[in-house]
């Protein structure tokens, strides 16, 4: 059964939005159009990745989060911590000293998600011996890339290890812990993500794989940033918070997650157009040699998420020297947690022409006929992201072929020509600045211009 489209964390600010295409070129799915002026998103289309956030210049493409407000709902409340949250301070290389300064800031305990991803690279270890997953197992962390493969590449859905985020799981066993230290009813708990990215918030708002996710909220990692970063310097007395290993911190890097499965032969891909690729190839059959991928739709992994506040080459190196000092797993989650899916993700057939297979090919044909008279060069202009969009937005009844510059330009030119054949008076201003054919002189050419001067000199 088809699923209708989804919540999104992405939005455009149209008032601050320039038209100016950006976007619409750099997105995997070719979900934004610019229309009279602005940027529009298709949202059947929109995978959530934070592309648009990441390269528009005039910051018109946000992310909905949660603001602090929110805790104040609940009687108790737990921060979950993000890997990629490591590495956003400066000259701080003490894991228990973030963690500490998080509860000045109104958090009553926190948990560490690299407890939950260490968790689920076990239980990846033990999927890849089973020898039950088809090969290339594809690893089921990133939001944004499970939502690709759900939207443009079904055929690999049965590719994704069936197996719940880090955050999901460690929602629910924090949740467990906090009851029991607290005695407070598991709804008096409020859970809040310390998230990088817009496709966290929209994985608890309408998760893929999950009915209804443990987690109450999320919190971009800026938003704390901007808090903390003049704060945590001065707290005199640090907590010992952490629990996690190595394993789970390094997940916030490209490769972490990869290396923590031990699997020989294995991938690590990051930013959302390397993924695409990569994913072409596994449904060309040329991964065949391959037994995992871990496909992060961010530049760098998790730390070069669209709500990050630190450069992710730095936050990188920060959380690798970090982990040095960790032991390589401890703080393991009871076992009678579950970690696989509540339910398969569904196939969302968003580029589907129409339900009926004869209109569908009907349109199929008449885009191929539009396209032939459009130039192929994807320039954008028009306020699609390609020629071939074009034409599918036009048989779709969203564009029309004057839409294009170049079609436009042609029938200009037809027009005035019809109108110069044919003697048409048309009003002064629309002839302002254009002559008539026979009105016109070719530009003589350099060395005529000179023979004319070499002769009147003689």
């Amino acid at each position: 059964m088809e699923k209708e489209p989804y919540w999104h964390s992405v939005t455009l600010d149209r008032d601050t939005c320039k038209g100016c295409t950006n976007c619409l070129k750099q997105c995997p799915t070719q979900a934004i159009r610019i229309q009279n002026g602005k940027a529009k998103i298709l949202k059947e289309r929109c995978i959530d990745c934070g592309e648009c956030i990441r390269v528009c210049p005039y910051h018109a493409k946000k992310a909905v989060t949660d603001g602090f407000e929110r805790l104040e709902e609940y009687q108790y409340t737990v921060a979950l911590v993000a890997p990629a949250f490591y590495g956003q301070f400066s000259r701080t290389e003490d894991c228990n000293l973030i963690l500490t300064s998080l509860l000045q800031l109104g958090f009553d305990d926190v948990y560490e998600v690299a407890r939950g991803a260490q968790e689920i690279s076990a239980a990846t270890r033990e999927f890849l011996k089973s020898g039950e997953l088809m090969k290339p197992a594809i690893s089921s962390a990133c939001p944004a890339v499970s939502r690709l493969i759900a939207v443009r590449f079904p055929n690999l859905i049965n590719h994704i290890i069936p197996l719940r985020s880090p955050m999901e799981l460690s929602a629910e066993a924090a949740r467990k812990e906090a009851v029991e230290k607290t005695g407070l009813l598991p709804e008096e708990i409020g859970l809040f993500f310390i998230s990088p990215c817009a496709a966290k918030a929209t994985a608890v708002k309408d998760g893929l794989t999950v009915k209804k996710s443990e987690v109450d909220g999320v919190i971009s990692i800026k938003d704390v940033y901007l808090r903390l970063a003049q704060k945590i310097g001065n707290i005199k007395e640090v907590k010992h918070l952490s629990c996690a290993g190595s394993l789970g911190a390094l997940w916030a890097t490209s490769g972490g997650e990869a290396n923590a499965t031990r699997a020989e032969r294995r991938i690590s891909v990051d930013g959302i157009h390397n993924v695409i690729k990569v994913l072409e190839d596994i449904e060309d059959d040329k991964l065949i040699d391959i037994d995992y991928v871990e496909a992060l739709a961010c530049p760098g992994g998790c730390v070069g998420g669209p709500l990050a506040a630190e450069n992710n080459f730095v936050a990188r190196s920060r959380i690798k020297r970090m982990s040095k000092s960790l032991p390589e797993e401890q703080g393991s989650i009871p076992d009678s947690i579950r970690r696989t899916w509540d339910e398969a993700p569904v196939y969302r057939p968003i580029l589907k022409l129409n339900d009926d297979l004869g209109t569908a090919m009907q349109m199929a044909m008449k885009i191929e006929e539009i396209l032939e008279h459009f130039p192929g060069l994807d320039c954008g202009s028009c306020g699609s992201p390609s020629c071939r969009a074009l034409a599918e937005d036009i048989v779709r009844g969203y564009a029309q072929e004057t839409d294009c510059i170049f079609v436009m330009r042609e029938r200009l030119r037809e027009l005035l020509r019809h109108v110069s054949e044919n003697n048409i008076q048309l009003p002064p201003e629309v002839l302002k600045g254009w002559k008539r054919p026979s009105d016109r002189k070719e530009k003589p050419q350099k060395s005529e211009v000179q023979n004319h001067e070499n002769k009147g000199n003689s």
